[in-house]
């Protein structure tokens, strides 16, 4: 009898060893996880939940990004078809005219750390205003300290230089990015 209790002993001891390893090990993968994160993502000290749960909007948000790209992809292949079909037919002035307008208007979303950086070049005949973008911005939480635009030959240029107002967990760059798409397209 005295094995048996000496045994359930030891077996307890075991079972609270690998149980204590295994909570070990996964402190140190939740570890390793985060300092995969971006660094904005970072706000201080949270808990293991909570970086698990930034990291799990951080790979949402590239997927999305991923998605976005592939369809930008399709349609840049698309459109050099289309010109290389339509150079065919026509002259290199005609070529230009045409790639020029396929390739406008352009969106680039620079995010540097705590600033997040816009640029915007379209046709001079676009039909959005400059007041919607800086609206869309405002709407999505950064707040636009420095907002500019001008004129070369037929392009328009737009910059916008903002701050995050608020500290949101899961700020998403690719939703202001579908917003400025779908309000020039």
């Amino acid at each position: 009898m005295m094995k048996k209790g000496g045994g359930d002993m030891t077996t307890k001891m075991d079972r609270k060893t690998i149980e204590k390893n295994r909570r070990i090990h996964m402190k140190s993968l939740c570890f390793k996880l985060s300092s995969l994160l971006p660094h904005n993502l970072h706000k201080g000290a949270l808990t293991q939940y909570d970086n698990l749960d930034q990291a799990a909007n951080y790979i949402r948000s590239l997927q999305k990004r991923i998605e976005v790209l592939k369809k930008k992809k399709e349609a840049a292949m698309n459109n050099r078809k289309a010109v290389a079909e339509a150079a065919g037919y026509g002259g290199m002035m005609e070529e230009k005219k045409m790639m020029e307008s396929l390739i406008l208007p352009v969106i680039e979303i620079r995010d540097l750390d705590c600033t997040l950086e816009v640029v915007l070049i379209s046709g001079l005949h676009s039909e959005f205003m400059f007041h919607q973008v800086l609206c869309v911005l405002e709407d999505e939480g950064v707040e636009v300290v420095n907002a500019n635009f001008s004129f070369v030959g037929d392009k328009a240029f737009y910059i916008f230089h903002s701050q995050v107002k608020s500290s949101r967990v899961g700020f998403e760059i690719t939703r202001i990015s579908e917003r400025l798409h779908e309000m020039i397209h």
